[in-house]
């Protein structure tokens, strides 16, 4: 009686595995909708600047959409045309940065304006299925989502065929049940906030160089968990596998604030240097091409947020 009891667990538990097996492989690949923007590239020079400053600036698109074997020439000045490649070592399947040059077989010379304005404000590729979070860039103004479509369009078109994603299972899992399109907080401004004001930095450090996301403590879901840039998010470091990131707490808090102490001159200087550790996570190279009133901007914003406690201990700690 007691083997048959669990043989009829064991085969229930089999027959749950397999159909939790099917579900997936019949939900991973589901479609969602989302409205297309009505948004084109220009060839406005002004505007291809614009574009320029943002993607190899605070937007940061180089570091992801380069190989890291590139990251040197970014660190040393120059702007090779973003041709993807670069390798996310991520558990749940093959992840690569796609081709952003206007290459017409492996690059955006295959997509239509709208097509990449909606996989960047509504999370949505051009096949519909939900495109994985690894940007956060839905609250881009329009004239900046315009300025990077003139910017990426402007590119020489290189020739590189980067292999679409490919899951696991625990990926395929996660696009079944856990992943969906996430689209803007609020309808996105037509222009983003000037100067170097309060506006300005919440809107760099929330829409554009998504401090907040790295600067923020958050679940293994992506959920927030502590107060916004009051840090504490653990990051692995893929050269340095005895070591992990602490993200420091960005807020005025007298105490455990990073910054607190920091003029809006002490935080330009910083920005200035660059990478200062070899295995940093942070695109300083990115961040240190930012204007100065844009870093005034964003010192004044963090300087605006309420003081949260939160004393992260060593920003680059042993595991």
């Amino acid at each position: 009686m007691f083997l048959r009891i669990v043989k009829g667990i064991l085969l229930t538990i089999l027959l749950l595995v397999v159909a939790l097996v099917v579900l997936v492989q019949l939900r991973w690949n589901r479609t969602f909708t989302a409205p297309t923007p009505e948004l084109r590239a220009t060839s406005d020079s002004a505007v291809i600047a614009q574009g320029r400053y943002l993607a190899y600036g605070p937007a940061g698109c180089a570091y992801c959409h380069l190989p890291k074997a590139d990251w040197a020439r970014l660190d040393a000045g120059e702007m090779p045309p973003l041709s993807g490649g670069h390798v996310f070592p991520v558990p749940f399947g093959d992840v690569r940065s796609p081709n952003l040059t206007p290459d017409a077989s492996g690059g955006i010379g295959r997509r239509t304006d709208g097509e990449i304005a909606r996989q960047i404000r509504h999370g949505i590729r051009a096949d519909n299925r939900a495109a994985f979070p690894f940007m956060e860039y839905q609250d881009l103004s329009d004239a900046d989502l315009v300025a990077l479509l003139s910017f990426l369009r402007s590119q020489p078109a290189v020739a590189n065929a980067v292999p679409d994603l490919r899951y696991n299972l625990m990926g395929k899992a996660l696009m079944a049940f856990m992943i969906k399109p996430t689209g803007p907080a609020r309808t996105p401004p037509a222009t983003s906030p000037a100067g170097a004001t309060v506006e300005r930095g919440e809107y760099l450090a929330n829409a554009v160089a998504s401090c907040a996301a790295c600067h923020t403590n958050r679940s293994q879901t992506g959920e927030y968990i502590g107060a916004k840039f009051a840090g504490g998010q653990r990051m692995d470091i893929e050269d340095d596998p005895t070591h992990v990131f602490v993200t420091p707490n960005l807020t005025a808090d007298a105490a455990t604030g990073l910054i607190y102490s920091w003029s809006e001159d002490d935080f330009i200087a910083r920005f200035r240097k660059g990478r200062v550790l070899p295995v940093a996570l942070m695109p300083w190279a990115a961040f240190s091409r930012m204007s100065d009133d844009d870093l005034r901007a964003i010192y004044r914003y963090l300087r605006s947020l309420p003081p949260a406690v939160n004393a992260v201990g060593e920003i680059y700690r042993t595991k």
